[in-house]
């Protein structure tokens, strides 16, 4: 995403990122049985990278397994490793980590100890100025890890990870399309613009399996609001909300949501 920016002039905040919603679900479960009721995403998270997906909602148990609800895939340790082969491939590259311990789980013990070992060296420090720094002022560092425990005290103030304050969201439980996207647009009116907010604000174009319903996979669901991504981001415009715009998540990503987020990013710089 960077190769389309001037780094010397884009500030964090002028950023419209791209995200994925439960990005490391490509090995939820077991295949054909219950995969099908937790996965969000088909692709690997090095993969997901590689297509321009720059924020990633990670959920670990308390043995450090990526989960979605009860089901496991493999350790975190594989996330952790693609975004450190990721950083090293690139040098002008930014993500944000999000890592939350999943509802109704313990948090796994020392891990935020264990995951400023391993992220030393890309990990920008928790500090509301950097929302008005260049990118070019950040390097050589390029990675935001937002950890979000469940009982366990938050990161602390200049921390090398950040708390929970700094990346929101408002999330709707529904299977409908229309609610979801009227939903979005209104949580996204009661933020501040992004201009003049100390925290990332994040939208989620996805739609969720209700146990009320007879469809209980994610992608037959999800998929009914995914095409929608391009929509939500002119009707924000059209509202004068696309000043608001700071991230955009969506299960199973495509090109073409990418493009849109890297188009409004353009188009706002521009303006």
């Amino acid at each position: 995403m960077a190769q389309h920016l001037d780094l010397e002039k884009t500030r964090v905040k002028d950023i419209i990122w791209p995200g994925t919603h439960d990005s490391a679900t490509d090995k939820i479960g077991l295949p054909y049985t219950t995969r099908p009721f937790a996965q969000c995403q088909t692709q690997s998270i090095y993969r997901q990278l590689l297509q321009g997906v720059r924020v990633l909602d990670i959920r670990v148990d308390k043995d450090g397994f990526v989960c979605h609800g009860i089901l496991t895939s493999y350790k975190v340790d594989v996330v952790i490793n693609a975004v450190k082969q990721f950083l090293n491939e690139t040098t002008s590259e930014f993500i944000i980590l999000e890592i939350r311990t999943e509802y109704g789980h313990d948090d796994p013990p020392g891990f935020d100890i264990w995951l400023i070992e391993e992220l030393k060296d890309f990990l920008i420090k928790q500090d509301e100025s950097v929302f008005e720094c260049t990118l070019s002022e950040l390097l050589p560092k390029r990675l935001i890890c937002v950890w979000k425990p469940q009982t366990s005290p938050p990161p602390y103030p200049c921390s090398p990870l950040w708390s929970a304050e700094y990346l929101r969201d408002d999330w709707i439980d529904t299977d409908l399309p229309y609610t979801k996207f009227m939903s979005n647009l209104y949580f996204l009116a009661e933020q501040p613009p992004a201009d003049e907010r100390c925290y990332f604000y994040r939208v989620e174009n996805t739609c969720t399996p209700q146990a009320s319903s007879a469809i209980a996979c994610v992608k037959p669901v999800t998929s009914r609001i995914r095409p929608y991504a391009r929509l939500f981001i002119s009707q924000a415009y059209k509202r004068g909300l696309g000043d608001y715009l700071q991230i955009l998540s969506s299960d199973f990503v495509e090109d073409d949501f990418i493009d849109a987020c890297i188009g409004a990013t353009l188009g706002r710089l521009e303006d």
